[in-house]
């Protein structure tokens, strides 16, 4: 089981439209074989003769309500990018997991990364999404419900992967390591060339990717400046936009090329971070 941090987001849609591998719906209703485990809070939120099926927008907006409930919630550093996503994938090889395993996996990793605190009835909205065959999605809003930011640990990586070990030995599955070895006695090396293409890639990956992260910085950075009174701030910050389209033109550049080194890497468009939406919407 590998756990991967994905860089956090200002909207929980397009990251709902990742783990769902389809575009979220208001006619698409999302069953508990879907939505496999949530924050304990949402119980008091739903009526016992409400409908419980939600469909994928309204799952998105109830995990982005903190945001127009405090929109000026934000980290020690100001960031405001409040949406947390977890991702985790099954060795190929592994057993089919039951409906009840998915969710103690949820929980387990949820209380692991911080976002679930047992007995917390201020703490984080969160959802944990199985639509794909042997992975699971972990999305939540930092944003607490008292309107202060959650504070992850600095550790949380270690604790996610540190959980993910003890998970693969309590459910029986194919611990990483195992694997590897596997992988390494199965595949040939690869050589400098064969690696190029990957390389190139996790160059321009929007998720976790340096140039995305110096984009962020930038752009964030024009954020602040922009707010400051005069025209020489603004035309700092309009130069430094200016940079962060640059940047983001050369992750296009590198992804397309690593495309075209190797038919195997599919080109991953390096977009800009999505725009929050201002949708009215409140959670039962």
């Amino acid at each position: 089981m590998i756990p991967r941090l994905n860089e956090r987001t200002h909207t929980p849609h397009d990251t709902l439209t990742e783990a769902l591998a389809r575009p979220d719906s208001p006619d698409e209703g999302l069953t508990e074989y879907t939505v496999v485990a949530h924050w304990p809070g949402l119980d008091y939120y739903t009526l016992d003769d409400e409908q419980k099926i939600w469909t994928s927008v309204q799952w998105a907006e109830h995990l982005e309500d903190p945001y127009l409930e405090h929109p000026f919630a934000a980290s020690p550093n100001d960031d405001r990018r409040a949406i947390f996503h977890l991702s985790v994938r099954l060795h190929p090889d592994d057993r089919e997991l039951s409906g009840p395993e998915w969710a103690e996996v949820a929980y387990r990793l949820a209380r692991a990364a911080g976002i679930e605190v047992p007995g917390e009835e201020n703490g984080c909205r969160w959802i944990a999404v199985q639509a794909q065959p042997g992975r699971l999605d972990l999305i939540a809003n930092l944003i607490r419900l008292d309107g202060a930011r959650h504070t992850q640990p600095a550790d949380v990586l270690r604790r996610l992967s540190d959980e993910s070990r003890r998970i693969e030995q309590d459910l029986r599955l194919i611990p990483v390591r195992t694997a590897a070895r596997q992988q390494a006695v199965t595949r040939p090396v690869p050589t400098a060339s064969a690696q190029l293409p990957t390389i190139l890639a996790q160059l321009a990956d929007e998720q976790t990717g340096p140039l995305a992260t110096v984009r962020g910085l930038v752009e964030h950075a024009a954020h602040r400046i922009a707010r400051q009174p005069g025209a020489a701030g603004a035309d700092t910050a309009h130069r430094l936009e200016l940079i962060a389209r640059r940047l983001h033109a050369v992750q296009q550049d590198l992804d397309t090329t690593a495309a075209h080194l190797s038919p195997a890497v599919h080109p991953r468009v390096a977009a800009a971070p999505p725009a929050a939406r201002h949708a009215a919407h409140r959670s039962p």
